[in-house]
């Protein structure tokens, strides 16, 4: 069985807020003594995503 991904579109604003909740998020789970490995994934994952431009029409 294939694994299932989920494609999120973020603009920049909308990343960096992204980027900056996860790391507040691993400091908290610093201070309580846990571990943090899946959160530095994630957030390796969300600066090395690729870039796609897109076209946005509104209605």
């Amino acid at each position: 069985m294939r694994e299932k991904f989920n494609h999120m579109y973020l603009d920049s604003h909308e990343r960096k807020l992204l980027v900056h909740s996860l790391v507040e998020l691993k400091n908290q789970l610093i201070q309580q003594g846990r571990y943090t490995d899946c959160i530095d994934e994630l957030i390796f994952k969300v600066i090395n995503a690729p870039t796609k431009r897109m076209k946005i029409e509104y209605v």
